[in-house]
């Protein structure tokens, strides 16, 4: 993977469209990403991160952070581009984040999807085709081209020097984590957890086996029950070896049993059965002769209460004859009855309708009063007319009332409209005012806020400046001291060096032997050996002054180092103080060179902040002005239209009301006329309508009373020929022999139980034997029930321990075939929990075959970790001139399980030891050579990608000359696999060792990038 071209567009510090050519970083083979703190180096790195993954690397993606600049102007789109080729491929990735703009349609703002764009180069056509526009389509195919998720590129690709010293240093524990997301060995801990999980599996089907098993055992022993030994089922629990075999022998034994006690209780159902069957005929021949007693000894009884009832019988036959002859004069009575009733009815209904007449037409027949009737229905005819022009004078006069109403509310909407409309253009000058003020108030909270925030920065710099003061003042204090206690310890070491060359002839002479050679002269003689005197410094004593005085350089390298990064804080904050400041800060009571104070920033920034809060609250009231104003004019051509609606309305009601007055004058004459002496037409009509309804009335009642007096005379004498042809003397004779429907029944029923009766005495007594079974003693049926029932209960007793038999039979055969077929289906599932339970053991590093007790994801991780460690060293040798190599152990530490343990070996004492004893600058350069072993490692298990690209992020201004060289000579190497590698860093010095350059520079609109190459970039 090659990178080419990065267009970053408001992007973190970017406000402006800013371009990234990494062709011609990438020829020099090595380049530097350079600048201030805050410039944007990292962000950078950011971008392309971005761009392939839609998202930045995970430390710097906080929640509810936006990745758009805060330097960008309105309207202005965040949107980053990122050229490159994956193997043949050359790709072209667009990316936008969900972003604010503002709103196409009035104000404020709204909020923009985030967008992705994916194209593709064709050599042949020499165009872009677009591949697509979707997010999950452009991230799949990205990640699948690459190789590598968002978090092993950005451990791979952008080197992050932190993370793998941790990584270094780091326990077994914590390396494996991180391996862990490098190389994805999820799926081997998918392995430990699937066969753990089978385990379990394995282990509760066996348990839910034996279960089942002791389950079926204690069915069996409650089927059991009255066996004698066999009462008691297994004891054992699930998982205990032999429970099978018990099971299934205690069960043979069950079942033998229960088939010689069903052998038993079939013997003795069987005489059973033959004692009921003799007790049941005897029963059965004693009820019998029970029976025909009783029932000749009843016929003889019922025969005596028919002889005592015969008067009875006789006296209804009679009364049910007379009654059959009344039913033919029965239609006759009713009709009279009815007759009767109707003129009774007739009569009253006449006298109440005659009272309410005048006295005059009291006894007046139905001819005068008809006549009467007629004559006052036409005169009441002749009122019609005037009664309605009686009802439309009402309407007149109720629609001129509604006329003065309508009037009355006209006139005072016109006063209210005209007072309204005097004072519409004051009003309106005033809104619009507020309108205006409201808007240039918004303009300038606009332009406060602008200046706002690069305020509160600049104060934030001149806290961090005037604390780094005070810092870089302590750092120089310490630097002194450092450098006089190094000088100190070097005089030291300079003058035990040279007491001890002074006395090296007595050192020597201490190793002379007699008959062996000087190292000095060669002699093998030695007649006068020197001799130490008090003062003498041995070889032990130079060394310890001159590891002293290694300690005290080291110390004052690293005080001059702290110094020189408090100085370099120091400038950045006082150049970000002086940047962007307002118009006349040069005028200050500070030192120009030291700019603004604290005080005056803090000052400025709260001026700032009121005026932007009293600008900002007079543009809150925006809206609501532009809504009066609004509002206002709504009304106004609202009363004004309500005016002229008015003006119409009373013209229209003018006409209508003379109209309405001529029209009452022509009624006024007609309705006197039909009025009469009566206040009112509708009382002279009303009274005419009673009338009408009286005569008609009192006609009616006259006419019917007449007419059901005709008909009783008729019903009489139709009733007394009814009579006399039935055979009766007179009418009344024939009413009193008519019986009720219900007494009539009751006789006729009481004569057929009679009839009844006598037949059925008669049978009885003529019935065969009868008299025979008479004569012999009386029967005893309760003796022969008793005996019949006790024969019975037996029966029971033997077929209730036949069935008890049979079942508990049936029963225990039928559960031993359960336990039997349960017992073969746990064969498979034991040795299967077997095979599963030693492999889980196994890979969980809980078995005793794993000697070493590691687990599968560890075992795996080991081999990596090897690998790394392999890869790592060929560049940590350059880097320490040969000395360090890294070394992969399986050592165990403690009690915790082995195989990611990591130790450097010393070549210059052949000392394996652990990580952590690195200094701070060999820390840096085998935490380096860890990264570049790791990123060949990790990019070889991607699939091979060729990482044609790599930056390393900080971590170099812990290096001395000669380390450093090395180092960059390292990074130069990379170039073998034609690579480029960018170097993210502050160190001043590899300025002058890298030409190629990439510089960010902070300004007040955004950062800004400028390429620098060759003696360009060395001279500057």
């Amino acid at each position: 993977m090659r990178l080419h071209r990065l267009e970053i567009t408001a992007f973190g510090p970017f406000g402006s469209r800013q371009t990234v050519d990494f062709d011609a970083l990438s020829s020099a083979g090595l380049f530097l990403l350079h600048g201030p703190t805050g410039a944007g180096k990292t962000s950078v790195l950011d971008a392309v991160c971005f761009a392939l993954y839609g998202s930045v690397p995970g430390a710097r993606q906080t929640p509810g952070a936006s990745l758009r600049s805060d330097h960008a102007p309105v309207g202005t789109t965040t949107e980053v581009v990122l050229e490159l080729t994956v193997g043949d491929r050359r790709l072209e990735i667009t990316r936008r984040p969900a972003q604010q703009r503002p709103k196409k349609r009035g104000g404020g703002f709204t909020t923009e999807k985030a967008q992705t764009w994916l194209r593709e180069y064709d050599p042949a056509t020499r165009a872009w085709q677009g591949l697509s526009r979707s997010h999950q389509e452009t991230g799949e195919e990205i990640t699948q081209l690459v190789g590598m998720s968002r978090e092993q590129f950005c451990q791979v690709v952008l080197l992050p020097q932190g993370d793998f010293a941790r990584f270094l240093r780091a326990d077994a524990e914590a390396r494996g984590r991180l391996l862990g997301r490098l190389f994805d060995t999820r799926r081997f801990a998918a392995v430990e957890e699937r066969l753990a999980e089978l385990r379990r599996h394995a282990q509760r089907q066996v348990e839910e086996g034996d279960e089942r098993l002791l389950a079926l055992t204690h069915r069996m022993g409650q089927a059991a029950v009255g066996l004698g030994a066999a009462r008691t089922p297994v004891d054992g629990r699930p998982g205990e070896p032999g429970l099978a075999d018990a099971v299934l022998t205690w069960a043979a034994v069950a079942r033998t049993e229960a088939r010689e006690t069903l052998d038993i209780a079939r013997v003795r159902l069987e005489a059973a059965e033959a004692r009921q069957t003799s007790a049941r005929t005897a029963l059965d021949t004693e009820n019998d002769l029970a029976v025909r007693q009783e029932r000749h000894a009843d016929a003889l009884r019922r025969e005596e209460r028919l002889a005592a009832h015969a008067p009875e019988r006789d006296r209804l036959r009679t009364a049910l004859d007379r009654a059959l002859k009344a039913d033919r004069v029965a239609p006759a009575l009713a009709l009279r009855q009815d007759a009767e009733r109707a003129d009774t009815t007739a009569r009253a209904a006449r006298t109440r309708s005659r009272s309410l007449l005048p006295p005059d037409l009291a006894d007046a027949g139905a001819e005068q009063l008809t006549a009467l009737e007629h004559r006052l229905r036409g005169e009441l005819g002749g009122l019609a007319a005037a009664r309605r022009a009686e009802h439309r004078a009402a309407v007149i006069a109720e629609e001129r009332a509604v006329l003065t109403r309508e009037a009355r509310a006209d006139e005072a909407v016109l006063r209210d409209t005209a007072d309204w409309l005097a004072d519409w253009e004051a009003r309106r000058t005033a809104l619009t005012g507020h309108v205006e003020e409201t808007r240039d108030a918004a303009a300038r909270a606009e332009h406060l806020a602008g200046r706002l925030e690069p305020a509160r920065r600049r104060l934030a710099a001149a806290r961090r400046r005037d604390a780094l003061a005070e810092d870089a003042e302590a750092a120089g204090a310490r630097l002194a001291d450092a450098r006089e206690h190094r000088n100190t310890a070097h005089e030291n070491w300079l003058d035990v060096k040279s007491r001890r060359l002074e006395g090296i002839a007595a050192e020597l002479a201490v190793t002379l032997a007699a008959g062996e050679p000087c190292q000095v002269c060669g002699s093998t003689a030695h007649p006068a050996p020197a001799r130490t005197t008090a003062g003498h410094v041995d070889r032990a004593t130079e060394e310890a002054a001159y590891a002293a005085y290694a300690r005290a350089d080291e110390l004052r390298t690293a005080a001059e180092n702290e110094r020189a990064v408090v100085r370099e804080s120091w400038s950045a904050a006082r150049a970000e103080a002086l940047a962007d400041g307002p118009p006349g800060a040069a005028d200050s009571t500070t030192d120009p060179a030291e700019g603004p104070s604290v005080a005056e920033l803090d000052a400025e920034v709260e001026e700032l902040m009121r005026r932007h809060h009293e600008a900002h609250a007079l543009a809150a009231r925006s809206h609501s002005a532009r809504e009066a104003l609004a509002g206002a004019e709504r009304e106004h051509e609202g009363r004004a239209s309500a005016q002229r609606e008015a003006e119409r309305r009373v013209a229209a009601r003018t006409s209508r009301r003379e109209t309405l007055d001529a029209e009452a004058t022509a009624l006024e004459e007609e309705i006197a006329l039909g009025r009469g002496t009566f206040a009112r037409v509708a009382e002279h009509a009303a009274l005419l309508e009673r009338r009408i309804e009286l005569l008609a009335d009192a006609t009616g009642t006259v006419r019917a009373a007449e007419l059901a007096a005709e008909r009783l005379k008729e019903a009489d004498g139709s009733l007394a020929d009814a009579a006399y042809r039935a055979g009766f003397t007179t009418p009344a004779e024939a009413a009193a022999a008519l019986l009720p429907d219900g007494e009539r029944r009751d006789h006729q029923h009481r004569l057929d139980a009679w009839r009844a009766e006598a037949v059925l005495v008669e049978d009885r007594l003529t019935e065969p034997g009868a008299a025979a079974a008479a004569g012999l003693p009386p029967a005893d049926p309760a003796g022969a029930a008793a005996a019949d029932t006790a024969a019975a209960r037996a029966l029971r007793d033997a077929s209730s321990v036949l069935t008890a038999a049979r079942d508990r039979a049936t029963g225990l055969a039928a559960l031993s075939r359960q336990a039997m077929a349960e017992v073969r289906r746990l064969g498979p599932l034991r040795e299967e929990y077997d095979r599963v339970a030693r492999l889980a053991a196994l890979t969980a590093g809980t078995s005793a075959e794993n000697e070493r007790r590691m687990r599968l994801e560890s075992y795996v991780l080991a081999a990596r970790l090897e690998q790394v460690a392999a890869a790592a060293s060929a560049r940590l040798q350059r880097m320490s001139a040969g000395r360090y190599v890294l070394v992969h152990s399986d050592a165990r530490s403690g009690g915790r399980r082995a195989g990611l343990g990591l130790h450097v070996v010393d070549a210059w004492t052949g000392i394996e030891r652990d990580t952590a004893t690195l200094s701070g600058g060999e820390t840096f350069f085998a935490s380096l050579a860890l990264a570049l072993g790791l990123a060949d490692v990790v990019s070889d298990e991607a699939g091979g990608v060729r990482l044609d690209t790599l930056f390393i992020d900080e971590g170099f201004g812990s290096l001395d000359e000669q380390t450093l060289d090395e180092v960059l000579d390292v990074l130069d190497s990379l170039r073998e696999r034609d690579r480029s590698v960018g170097i993210v860093s502050h160190v001043a010095d590899l300025r002058r060792r890298v030409p190629a350059q990439l510089e960010l520079v902070k300004a007040r609109k955004g950062s800004e990038v400028r390429l620098r190459t060759g003696a360009e970039a060395l001279g500057g």
